[in-house]
């Protein structure tokens, strides 16, 4: 087992980056803005990279709005912010614009984009946006595909070292994001599973063993009375029961909502199978630490931090103040399941262009050269990673394994989407779930037609 030596300071400005860009419920997935997707390039788009490059565009002034919850504009606290702000201010004088990094506060930030999208004047030209807020936005026409302002020559429909493409929305490119690696996976405590003699999660996952049932028997032997007292002292796993069937359904080869038909998943047989190894979990097998007095509770989702839970489903950017050594692995697949698809990312964002914006080709443009900047590292996120990872085998299990196999899933985009009252009769009121399915159905399709697909 190799130790990284040495801690960043980058890790406490990028856990308050993303604590600060973390919105209810969507928090227990929001990741890094980045993507982890790589477009592949057209023979025309390489073709074209190697004719000559169109002037760029006079702006004459304009300013460039970049809008997010939080401050996009680099601090210069590095020599690649540095380098980047140089950038900027080169790309300035070529385009004759002017950028202007616009900090809204998460409550107002999509209020405020309705707000202007409707008049056809939106409040900035590029906004970071949640995926699940984003949806709806689509839906009205309200964002445009990369397909509208990007070019066979940009960099991002060639070699996408600059900006790659986001992950689709229901087929389609429409957002754009900093090269990244990253994910959600079962992280473990390896003090207490040295502690307990447990097997290393690696090991059993390369070896090929790392499914449900050996994640149930890990779990059963982690959840102990170690001082003979008669109480549970330790548990096999922890975690907010809403993200536990999101990210075990993916995993399993199951949707709860399928965006791109407009049809929900709660009975789907992949869902209904997820559900039911989750019940077990909490109600047969009995290996769940409940701190608090609701099972589907959000504040389940620290619960893990109290030190005596063996595994738990926490994103990279909620592991910073941990006082204990972990691990991670990605979530085991289930009998339906496949390598591919691992978790559920729910809490995505990145970069949209509104429709209404002004000259959209020349506005991605300029942005996207303000990327181009000495790239550090091996690959995307390098340093991020090995700032929160302090052993190498886990920086590369994220990087070769969980990384690029996330389900986009934008269940909360629809209202009232029946998903707790779903697991609360499940695993609080240990009804049949198949029942429970059925039960829910015609709530979750009134969701979805509520949106209008």
């Amino acid at each position: 087992m190799r130790k990284i030596k040495g801690y960043s300071m980058l890790l406490l400005c990028f856990v308050f980056l993303l604590t600060a860009c973390s919105g209810g419920n969507n928090a227990a997935n929001s990741p890094k803005v980045s993507a982890t997707t790589e477009p592949v390039a057209t023979e025309a788009a390489v073709e074209a990279t190697a004719e000559a490059t169109a002037a760029p565009v006079d702006m004459g002034g304009r300013i460039i709005k970049v809008a997010a919850w939080w401050d996009l504009k680099p601090a210069g606290n590095s020599a690649s912010e540095k380098e980047r702000l140089a950038k900027i201010a080169e790309v300035e004088k070529k385009y004759n614009c002017k950028f202007e990094f616009v900090n809204v506060t998460f409550e107002e930030f999509m209020p405020k984009f309705t707000a202007t999208a409707l008049t056809g004047e939106p409040f900035a030209d590029i906004l970071i946006m949640e995926y699940n807020s984003a949806w709806p936005a689509i839906l009205k026409g309200q964002l445009l595909p990369v397909s509208e302002y990007t070019t066979a020559a940009s960099n991002i429909n060639n070699e996408a070292t600059l900006l790659v493409k986001a992950p689709q929305i229901a087929n389609e490119y429409y957002a754009f994001a900093e090269p990244g690696t990253g994910g959600a996976g079962i992280h473990y405590n390896r003090d207490l599973f040295k502690k307990l003699g447990l097997p290393d999660l690696q090991e059993l996952y390369t070896s090929g063993q790392w499914n449900w049932d050996k994640f149930i028997e890990v779990a059963k032997q982690a959840t102990k009375d170690t001082d003979n007292d008669g109480k549970i002292d330790t548990y096999g796993f922890s975690g907010w029961a809403i993200d536990i069937l999101r990210n075990f359904s993916a995993a399993n080869g199951g949707k709860l909502v399928d965006e791109a038909t407009g049809t929900q998943g709660l009975t789907d047989p992949k869902v209904i199978e997820t559900a039911e190894f989750i019940n077990r979990l909490y109600n047969v097998e009995n290996v769940m630490k409940v701190k608090g007095t609701d099972k589907v509770g959000y504040d389940e989702f620290n619960t893990f931090k109290d030190g005596d839970v063996a595994m738990f489903p926490a994103p990279i950017w909620n592991l910073g103040d941990l006082t204990f050594e972990f691990g991670v692995v990605p979530f085991p697949n289930g009998p339906s399941g496949s390598p591919e698809v691992t978790y559920a990312d729910n809490g995505k964002n990145a970069f949209f262009i509104p429709k209404g914006v002004k000259d959209p080709q020349a506005v991605y443009q300029a942005f996207e050269d303000t990327y181009d900047i000495t790239q550090t590292g091996d690959f995307p996120s390098q340093e991020w990673l090995e700032s929160i990872y302090t052993h190498e085998e886990d920086v590369a299990m994220m990087r070769d394994h969980i990384n690029n196999t996330g389900q986009i899933l934008l269940e909360t985009a629809y209202p009232d989407f029946p998903t707790t009252g779903y697991m609360k009769d499940i695993i609080v009121e240990n009804q049949s779930v198949t029942a429970t399915a059925e039960k829910y159905k015609p709530e979750a399709e009134a969701s979805i037609a509520k949106l209008g697909k």
